[in-house]
């Protein structure tokens, strides 16, 4: 009897099925509205495409092949994107007859305004280069910086959201968050100018406002103070407002929809935040006390020796 023969498949699977039966909500059987997420990332590669025409794409693009390189770039998205926004949309609205025609003028609205996203991405790239002396060309930046990318789902998904699309934009910050470490709302707001250094653990919640020339460094979370509430919360300001000219460094924490960090704001590293900072404020933590206690004579020796052997073994 081989190991396979070991299992009773039938009673598995009867076991999983009477799961199903009892948690209909968590499963999809014989839906035509089923979002494919491998689609949805398709889709942000194929945006990054045209918004950095040139950088990403498998063959060279010359001035005299731009216009068909960009017109099959919308004609594929067109076919894709207005696929799964009507999808989207009978997920909440399964009896509108007009669904269709509504995919169709979202998918269009939502194009127009790339040029305007393109705008506004540009002068992301140019406060990185501005703010990261480690930068050297703003090729570097959108090749290779995590912040950037983050920054152009979280623009692309912000317009999706703004036209009521439910579902894609979600999976399109959370793709992003999965590949950057950097978790943004599609229904955050954020101004010209952004700029995250190195990005990873940043959260930004759904009803946050940014403003312009904001510099956010690793860790900073803007979330809610509670959300017991629920369902209940839905639509309230939860998340606070970031003025313009404000720098947030790493590991700081500002909750709460009515705290609002004035204009040209600085808050150092660590600090936690519930109520609102007045403008050109310097915050900072007190440095905590640090307590140094040497180890006995016989432990100071171990801990040379071991070193001392890890060091070797490390060379060796």
């Amino acid at each position: 009897m081989g190991i396979q023969d070991s299992f009773n498949i039938h009673k598995l699977t009867d076991a999983i099925l009477e799961s199903y039966r009892e948690e209909e909500h968590i499963i999809k059987i014989g839906s035509k509205n089923q979002i494919s997420d491998t689609v949805v990332a398709e889709l942000i590669e194929k945006l990054r495409d045209l918004i950095f025409a040139g950088f990403f794409s498998k063959k060279l693009l010359k001035k005299d092949s731009i216009e068909y390189y960009v017109g099959e770039l919308l004609e594929e998205l067109i076919y894709h994107l207005q696929k799964q926004i009507t999808r989207a949309l009978r997920n909440i609205k399964r009896d509108d007859l007009d669904i269709e025609r509504e995919a169709a003028y979202i998918t269009n609205t939502f194009l127009e305004r790339i040029p305007n996203v393109r705008r506004v991405l540009a002068t992301d790239v140019e406060a990185f280069y501005d703010g990261d002396p480690a930068a050297y060309s703003t090729d570097e930046i959108v090749l290779s910086y995590p912040g950037i990318y983050a920054i152009m789902v979280s623009r692309l998904a912000h317009e999706l959201y703004l036209l009521g699309v439910p579902l894609i934009p979600r999976m399109m910050t959370e793709h992003a968050h999965s590949r950057t470490g950097i978790d943004i709302h599609p229904g955050a707001t954020i101004g010209h100018h952004f700029f995250i250094d190195h990005g990873t653990g940043i959260v930004i919640g759904e009803t946050t406002l940014i403003g312009n020339y904001v510099k956010i460094y690793q860790g900073v979370t803007l979330g809610a103070l509670s959300t017991r509430g629920g369902q209940t919360l839905r639509g309230v300001k939860r998340h606070p407002t970031i003025e313009s000219h404000v720098t947030i460094y790493s590991g700081t924490s500002i909750f709460g929809g009515n705290t609002v960090i004035g204009e040209g704001v600085v808050i150092g590293s660590n600090a936690f935040i519930t109520k609102s900072v007045p403008e050109k404020t310097r915050v900072s933590v007190r440095d905590p006390e640090l307590k140094f206690k040497e180890d006995a004579p016989d432990t100071q020796a171990r801990n040379m020796e071991f070193a001392q052997e890890e060091f070797w073994d490390y060379v060796i």
